[in-house]
């Protein structure tokens, strides 16, 4: 394996996504690609009161190519209001969605105006609460598909694909509506964190089938 991953930027990221900080010594996030639709730069799954749903961050309308690291967040919707009812209509029953709410509210109060700001701020909170420090870089420009000394998995983390990925081996977890409704698979972290909480990083390196020093 090699010691730097190569990923897309994420809007509250599946778990699968953050297991890959445990595993590499660099994280590098490519911002220079241009911008692809309908993945996970600008959309989450949540577990909700009738199963899995999907938020989606608006973005304006792109005519040209854009690169990620330009993508103009439209606010013509009040989705800042949807993604956090539904995040709190979701998770207030988990065991440590008080906890760590105060955090999050703020994401959805501001108003950024670059998707890659948001969702780099949301990031380092989350990593925060993981108690976990990894180097992170931006790319300064784009990175071929077949960079030597690189594990590429900015289209192999994907909410149409189904997980393919040998390093990552998920285990059921406590979910809210697991009872009534199922396990579902690779989330967003924070279904992992409300539900977790303090736990979630020993939860997270459980799912790496990776050894970790």
């Amino acid at each position: 394996m090699n010691n730097l991953v190569l990923l897309s930027t994420a809007y509250l990221a599946p778990i699968q996504y953050y297991s890959k900080f445990l595993l590499y010594d660099e994280i590098y996030i490519e911002v220079h690609e241009n911008y692809p639709k309908q993945t996970y730069r600008n959309r989450c799954k949540i577990y909700g009161a009738n199963g899995e749903l999907s938020l989606s961050i608006p973005v304006k309308k792109l005519d040209i190519k854009v690169k990620t690291k330009d993508i103009l967040i439209d606010y013509d919707t009040n989705w800042r209001k949807l993604h956090w009812k539904s995040i709190e209509s979701a998770y207030r029953s988990s065991p440590f969605f008080e906890y760590y709410q105060d955090d999050f509210m703020p994401f959805y109060e501001k108003k950024y105006k670059y998707l890659i700001d948001l969702n780099t701020d949301l990031q380092l909170m989350i990593l925060e609460h993981l108690d976990y420090d990894v180097k992170i870089n931006k790319t300064e420009a784009y990175k071929t598909d077949h960079e030597i000394g690189v594990d590429d998995f900015r289209n192999k983390i994907h909410p149409k694909l189904n997980i393919n990925d040998d390093q990552f081996k998920i285990k059921s977890y406590t979910q809210v509506f697991k009872q009534k409704l199922g396990f579902v698979p690779n989330l967003s972290i924070i279904d992992l964190l409300f539900n977790e909480g303090p736990n979630t990083l020993e939860t997270l390196k459980s799912f790496n089938s990776e050894v970790i020093s």
